[in-house]
């Protein structure tokens, strides 16, 4: 039968285990999955673009934290392609806003001094998806590029999903089992079946890339400062320039790229302030004079533009027991802070995974599809926690690397745990493990808050300051270690009950340390907000809990004040 187009479609459909519709990192990472983990499957995967790509292409998720690395390195087998075809990442690092932002080296630096003990990586997305590309073929998937989807009809029952595609004037028909939405921001699936949900979080962004090195360390001169980082590996870390209300990325790239990025709360800088290439370089020259500099004189460099508005949703439901998933950013896109999505693409292919190799085996996945379901929602929901109205903090350095230490802890603590030791897909046969990930949300939660009412009334202007969390806190490296320790299930939950006693600890000691440095301030908005603190039950009692000692282990709290000694005020 013709289309509009003129395309002919083939009588007889292709009968596949599972349909997976996008060939980016997430549709071939989770396509290699469930070869690896079911090697009786048949998987096709269908992607609009034709393959091989371009080795820099320009895709958002270009920095990995612990999560996404060990996925890709330890359950697909990565690691020989992540350590010669890619960048080892040097770890986050933060530059906070000092006066008119002319000299990094005055401006408040966190990040670390040497190895992290989890590698971390640096994609270049196209080299990276053209590995993948060859790996699932090789794996027994099929890939079909310079495909597209033309209708998605899902079956009802037991009957197989319909997938109509076309390629080169030719439609045809898959008939699958399982039908996979790895569509990206397209979220055919999503969009079909009414499943869009907004969040409170609006922000825009717009990136772009340079050839060669967008080194910090040739921003000063200062040897002093040169000489906190050893190594001069600044360079290799995901550099992050913050402001009131913005934050900026820098990422090296294998290929020899430097990808920078500009995110923008839109409430204080308005998406027309970064729509093009030429706005975005008039942000920079007021609010990031160093980079834009660097910018002009490598302006023949630019590689590509693009920007993007309200980049954040979420979705009503992402996994069905009618055998239908959403995964990546078909379903859930929240902030490129943390690398979150290359976290939660992680965590959406492993449950998927799990649920297709269960029906694979003959099990009822109803109820489990429900629970799968509700656990990504509410993981991904402790995301967004992290930056709803959070950017407003990022241009108070005394709060944000207390922030910062926070979001960190919580990662390696919760998630992180829970991920390293695959305890996400097995949370039904643990119910005081959801206990406690429901209990450390409404923490989180609270904590969060604080943060927001905290750098309301305390933003002093610090400087010369740099805290490298490795080296000043034993608990923090001993959470980061814990990810990768070989726990049994009743340790795990053991362990899990730890994490959350030393989070209360923490939050309590946040309060606590806060209230004692404001109570003296004759500041009538300070001591407003201390009286509603004091009358705050929640937060009264994590405060009253840690003054009494019922911790058993102190904590040094210099987390919360720049982690050592105050950083100088200037007069």
């Amino acid at each position: 039968m013709p289309d509009s187009a003129g395309s002919t479609a083939t009588a007889d459909p292709t009968t596949v285990d599972v349909a997976v519709l996008g060939g980016g990192i997430c549709g071939l990472t989770l396509a290699l999955e469930l070869r690896q983990k079911v090697p009786g499957l048949s998987v096709t995967v269908v992607e609009k673009s034709v393959h091989p790509v371009k080795e820099a292409t320009h895709k958002v998720g270009e920095s990995t934290v612990e999560i996404q690395a060990h996925y890709l390195r330890d359950i697909l087998g990565l690691g020989e392609h992540l350590e010669s075809d890619q960048i080892r990442k040097f770890g986050l690092r933060m530059f906070f806003t000092y006066g008119d932002n002319e000299d990094i080296a005055k401006r408040v630096e966190y990040g670390q001094t040497g190895e992290a003990p989890l590698a971390t990586y640096q994609l270049d997305r196209g080299r990276i998806e053209n590995e993948l590309g060859m790996r699932i073929q090789s794996a027994g998937a099929t890939f079909e590029t310079g495909t597209r989807v033309v209708d998605v009809a899902l079956g009802t029952g037991d009957e197989p999903h319909s997938i109509t595609v076309t390629k080169g004037g030719i439609e045809r028909r898959l008939a699958a089992r399982w039908v996979i939405d790895a569509s990206g921001r397209a979220s055919i699936l999503k969009r079909q079946l009414g499943l869009q949900k907004s969040l409170p979080h609006e922000a825009n962004s717009s990136w772009f890339r340079l050839e060669g090195p967008v080194d910090v360390d040739n921003w000063s001169d200062n040897a002093e400062w040169r000489d906190k980082v050893p190594s001069g590996k600044r360079r290799l870390s995901t550099n992050h320039l913050m402001g009131q209300g913005y934050w900026v990325w820098l990422i090296p790239l294998a290929s020899g790229s430097t990808s920078v990025g500009v995110v923008a709360d839109a409430k204080v800088h308005s998406f027309t302030s970064i729509s093009t290439f030429e706005k975005t370089l008039a942000f920079l020259q007021v609010h990031e004079p160093q980079l834009a500099a660097h910018i002009v004189a490598n302006r023949e460099k630019l590689q590509d533009f693009r920007a993007m508005r309200d980049y954040a949703y979420g979705a009503e439901r992402v996994f069905s027991g009618d055998r239908w998933c959403l995964t990546g950013e078909a379903g859930v896109s929240i902030d490129p802070l943390y690398s979150s999505g290359g976290d939660l693409m992680a965590i959406s292919n492993g449950l998927i995974t799990d649920l297709v190799a269960r029906d694979h085996a003959g099990e009822d996945i109803g109820p489990l599809a429900d629970i799968h379901d509700q656990v990504y929602l509410l993981v991904s929901d402790m995301w967004l926690l992290i930056y709803q109205d959070q950017f407003a903090v990022m241009g108070n350095a005394q709060v944000m690397v207390a922030k910062v230490l926070w979001d960190t802890m919580i990662y390696w603590a919760v998630p992180g745990t829970m991920y390293f030791h695959d305890q996400l897909r097995r949370m039904f046969q643990s119910p005081p493990i959801l206990t406690g990930l429901v209990q450390i949300r409404t923490l989180h939660s609270r904590v969060e808050q604080f943060f927001r009412e905290w750098s309301a009334i305390d933003n002093p202007v610090v400087s010369d300051h740099f805290a490298d969390p490795y080296l000043f806190f034993g608990f923090f490296l001993e959470l980061h270690e814990q990810m990768a320790t070989d726990l049994s299930d009743g340790e795990f939950e053991d362990q899990l009950l730890k994490n959350v006693a030393l989070l209360e600890q923490c939050a309590g000691q946040l309060g606590a340390t806060v209230m004692d440095k404001l109570r003296d301030s004759t500041d009538p908005a300070v001591t407003a907000q201390l009286t509603r603190w004091r009358a705050d039950k929640q937060l009264a009692d994590l405060v009253n809990k840690y003054r009494v000692g019922a911790y058993p282990e102190p904590i040094d709290g210099s987390w919360i004040t720049f982690g050592g000694p105050q950083a100088r005020v200037p007069a």
